[in-house]
């Protein structure tokens, strides 16, 4: 929903929390001194503590000083919180979701789109060139910082050669919340296309529960059959939940 503010005229009051800045818009050439203070404490919090030193909105704030250079970001970065619920939501938001809140403007939907494709590529990098199965904590890091607080279902498979190294990374297909089709002819035959020699199935779960459902552990039999017959090894199919993930080898699945 969007939420409005009517208070972005307002200056700074006397009382409260002296980081705790008022929501102005500024056009002076200056910053006003509680604001620049306020930054610089932030900044210098993130350098000395890191990310687990602040809370989600005051990492979002050292994020939005960049695209809103003239404000107080602070009500901002409240808000994007308020709407999506954690700084993970607030990254993998759809351009249109973040645009319908109020104070979201070009500049900050692509400072959060730079941020967020940054993570992504940092995350695959720790994958790339290494034996997935012997890296499988930055595998499963990776899929979380993908498609852990994406708002619908997407699925992805992981195509890797003889030595187990990823050679691709496909997405392919995207659905609703809850639902997404998936066409195993597809997943083998691209699977030959590429040379490759075994694949990982990876879905997401925006309800945050990686139960799979009666549709999942069907369509992962039907590619397991489909890939034996190629003389390809499906390793696994993993479920990503919120802050956790199913293993359908691990539970006996495959």
């Amino acid at each position: 929903m969007k939420t409005r503010s009517s208070s972005f005229d307002e200056g700074p009051t006397l009382f409260g929390d002296p980081d705790e800045a008022q929501p102005v818009s500024l056009s002076s050439d200056r910053l006003p001194s509680y604001i620049t203070d306020h930054r610089k404490r932030l900044r210098e919090r993130f350098m000395a503590g890191g990310a687990e030193a602040m809370p989600d909105y005051e990492l979002l704030e050292l994020i939005l000083f960049r695209a809103l250079p003239r404000q107080d970001v602070k009500p901002l970065a409240r808000r994007l919180i308020e709407v999506f619920g954690t700084f993970g939501h607030v990254l993998a938001a759809p351009q249109a979701r973040l645009a319908e809140v109020t104070g979201v403007g070009a500049a900050v939907v692509q400072e959060l789109k730079i941020i967020e494709a940054a993570a992504q590529r940092l995350a695959r990098s720790r994958v790339l060139q290494r034996p997935v199965l012997s890296s499988w904590q930055a595998l499963l890091d990776y899929c979380h910082t993908a498609m852990a607080h994406r708002p619908t279902e997407q699925f992805r498979v992981l195509y890797l050669d003889r030595k187990n190294l990823l050679i691709a990374d496909e997405e392919q297909a995207r659905g609703t919340v809850d639902h997404v089709p998936v066409y195993p002819r597809e997943v083998v035959k691209r699977a030959l296309e590429l040379d490759a020699s075994a694949l990982i199935l990876v879905h997401n779960h925006p309800s945050g529960d990686p139960t799979p459902s009666p549709a999942d552990v069907s369509m992962t039999e039907q590619i397991r059959r489909a890939a034996e017959a190629l003389g390809l090894v499906l390793h696994d199919h993993l479920v990503i939940g919120k802050g956790r993930e199913l293993s359908f080898r691990a539970e006996g699945l495959l």
